[in-house]
């Protein structure tokens, strides 16, 4: 089979098996999974991310053993010399939103109200950050894009893995096309990498970085309310700072990325 045709192949397998999966981390965890608008708290969601993370692998494996057949790991798991990736993508994230942090309290646009230390709630969304960054990359960097660029010119594989990463978070509370263009260009700066080494580890490294620091600075994660270890308070809400979508919904994450890009 072609590589695109693989990729259209998977969508319904994924869709079934890991709903599957994530119905029964949501009944294990006790949560109304019939209910879409049930409030779950953070050890409810790490479970369901769990069982999303095995759903998600499992539905990889299957296919790259019986359609693509090859090994799981050709994926882009393969470790040697690669810790320098990993650190480069994590540091790069540090950097990035606490840059936007200290420049977002320098212009007045947010401000400072407290700290809260919660080393559970801390370790928490660490877990589940590194499980998104996990299912993500793998699914979207590793496999989808991996075989569109056997089909098509790299940079048109690239362009249309980034846009189905965009639209995969169109259901995200205080979506915009505004933000749909931050993930648009997210999902080039997570990709670009991976066309050079086929390898994960640098995306995977920048996604988590990116979440993981973005939450911890008080923001919201594309869209979405997590724990931060420092509150602040918006003067207004703009797409300086972002608003209610987080860092991820401003110029600032806009001029940052093609930062990146051109990087």
């Amino acid at each position: 089979m072609k590589g695109w045709q693989r990729v259209l192949l998977i969508i319904l397998p994924y869709i079934f098996i890991v709903g599957i999966f994530q119905f029964i981390g949501g009944l294990i965890a006790g949560v109304d999974m019939t209910n879409l608008e049930s409030e779950k708290d953070s050890i409810q969601n790490l479970i369901i991310s769990l069982f999303d993370l095995s759903g998600t692998f499992f539905v990889l494996w299957l296919f790259m053993k019986f359609i693509d057949k090859e090994h799981f790991f050709i994926l882009g798991f393969q470790t040697k010399n690669r810790f320098k990736d990993f650190m480069t993508g994590f540091i790069i994230g540090l950097i990035i939103m606490m840059t936007g942090y200290i420049l977002l309290i320098y212009y007045d646009e947010i401000y400072f109200v407290r700290i809260i230390f919660n080393a559970k709630e801390l370790f928490i969304t660490i877990l589940i950050f590194i499980i998104v960054a996990f299912v993500e990359e793998t699914l979207i960097r590793g496999y989808v894009l991996r075989n569109l660029m056997i089909s098509f010119n790299k940079y048109v594989a690239l362009i249309i893995t980034s846009i189905l990463f965009a639209l995969m978070h169109s259901f995200n509370p205080n979506i915009s096309l505004f933000n749909m263009l931050n993930l648009f260009l997210a999902g080039i700066v997570f990709g670009l990498s991976y066309i050079y080494t086929k390898n994960l580890w640098f995306p995977i490294a920048l996604h988590l970085s990116w979440n993981l620091f973005q939450t911890l600075f008080g923001f919201n994660v594309s869209g979405q309310a997590a724990y931060s270890i420092i509150e602040f308070k918006l003067n207004e809400e703009n797409l300086v700072n972002g608003g209610s979508f987080g860092f991820e919904g401003s110029y600032l994450a806009i001029i940052t990325q093609i930062i990146i890009i051109f990087g």
